[in-house]
C-alpha cells in the first residue's frame, strides 16, 4: 500500500471522538488517513460506488457493498436506548400515522429499515407517502405541518421538545424489547482489495485510537467542537457518550448477532438483498 487511506466519515461527535488520535497521527504503527467529511447518506452512496479505501455507513446499506468491502469489527456505532425517534406535533399513537406522510433521512439507513419494521408491526394499515429529507430539515417540517411526522436520529432525541413536538414512537425500543440486541447503526468498512494484513493493522489502529479518546477526553475536544456544527458542549457529551461504547470497540458476539438479526428481518421484509452466510466475516 502507498500513501494514506482515503477514509470518510461523518462530522458528529461520535465520528470524530473515535478518530481523533488516528486522524491526527497520535497511534504508533497506524495508516496515514486522508479524511473526508460527509453525512452517512453520502458515505453511503460512496460505498455504493466504490470510491474511497474506509468509510462510515449505515448497517443499512451493508446487503449491497459487502462483496467490495468488509465490516471491521469495531469503530462503528451500537448501542441501547440510542435508536431514531417518530415525531409528531401531537401526542398520539401508530394508528394515527396510518395513510400519513413520514420525513426520513434516508432509504438506505437503518434508522428506516427499524421504521420500516415497526410499521409492519405496529401501523397495520401503513404509512402513507415517505420524503426523504436532509436531517436537519425533518423537525422543522414537522413543527411547520410540512409533513405528518418525522423519522429522527442523532441529537434530535435531546433537542425536539425544542420544536414543540412530541415522541409518537422510540423505535429503538421497539427493536430492543422485541429482540433483546443492541441497536445497529453505522459501521465502518474497508475495500477487501486492501489485504488482510491491512485490513487487520486498520481494525487494531481503531480500536486503540478508541481508547486513547477513552483514555484522555479533553485531547478530542477540539476536534469534536471544531466539527460540531454549533452543537451545545453538553449535547456533545451526551451525544458520544451515547453512541461510543464497548460495541465501538468490539461488536463482540451481541454486536454481530445485532447486525445479523436487523439484516435478515429486514431481507425477510423485501426491504435489502439477502446477506450471503459469511458475508460479515472479517478476515
Amino acid at each position: 500500500m502507498t500513501g494514506p487511506l482515503s477514509i470518510a466519515y461523518s462530522p458528529c461527535p461520535n465520528d470524530t471522538f473515535v478518530f481523533d488520535a488516528l486522524a491526527h497521527g497520535r497511534v504508533p504503527g497506524a495508516p496515514e488517513l486522508a479524511v473526508t467529511f460527509a453525512d452517512i447518506d453520502i458515505t453511503n452512496g460512496l460505498a455504493e460506488r466504490g470510491e474511497l479505501d474506509v468509510l462510515k455507513v449505515s448497517y443499512a446499506v451493508l446487503p449491497w457493498v459487502l462483496e467490495e468491502y468488509a465490516l471491521l469489527p469495531c469503530g462503528g456505532a451500537l448501542g441501547r436506548g440510542c435508536g431514531p425517534l417518530v415525531l409528531t406535533r401531537q401526542p398520539g399513537g401508530a394508528a394515527d400515522l396510518v395513510g400519513k406522510t413520514v420525513a426520513v433521512p434516508s432509504e438506505r439507513s437503518t434508522a428506516y429499515l427499524l421504521f420500516r419494521l415497526w410499521v409492519a408491526d405496529q401501523v397495520p394499515g401503513g404509512v402513507g407517502e415517505v420524503v426523504v429529507l436532509p436531517f436537519h430539515e425533518i423537525m422543522p417540517a414537522v413543527r411547520d405541518g410540512k409533513v405528518d411526522a418525522g423519522l429522527v436520529i442523532h441529537e434530535a432525541r435531546f433537542t425536539y421538545q425544542d420544536y414543540g413536538l412530541n415522541c409518537l414512537a422510540d423505535m429503538g425500543e421497539h427493536w430492543e424489547r422485541t429482540t433483546g440486541l443492541p441497536i445497529p447503526l453505522g459501521a465502518i468498512i474497508a475495500k477487501r482489495s486492501l489485504g488482510d494484513g491491512v485490513l487487520r493493522g486498520l481494525a487494531d489502529a481503531i480500536r486503540t485510537s478508541v481508547r486513547m479518546a477513552w483514555d484522555d477526553p479533553e485531547a478530542s475536544r477540539p476536534y469534536v467542537l471544531e466539527h460540531a456544527q454549533e452543537m451545545d458542549p453538553k449535547v456533545t457529551d451526551q451525544h458520544i457518550g451515547l453512541y461510543v461504547n464497548e460495541f465501538t470497540a468490539d461488536l463482540g458476539e451481541d454486536g454481530y448477532a445485532a447486525v445479523r438479526g436487523l439484516l435478515t428481518r429486514a431481507a425477510a421484509e423485501g426491504l435489502v438483498p439477502p446477506l450471503g452466510r459469511d458475508a460479515l466475516r472479517f478476515v
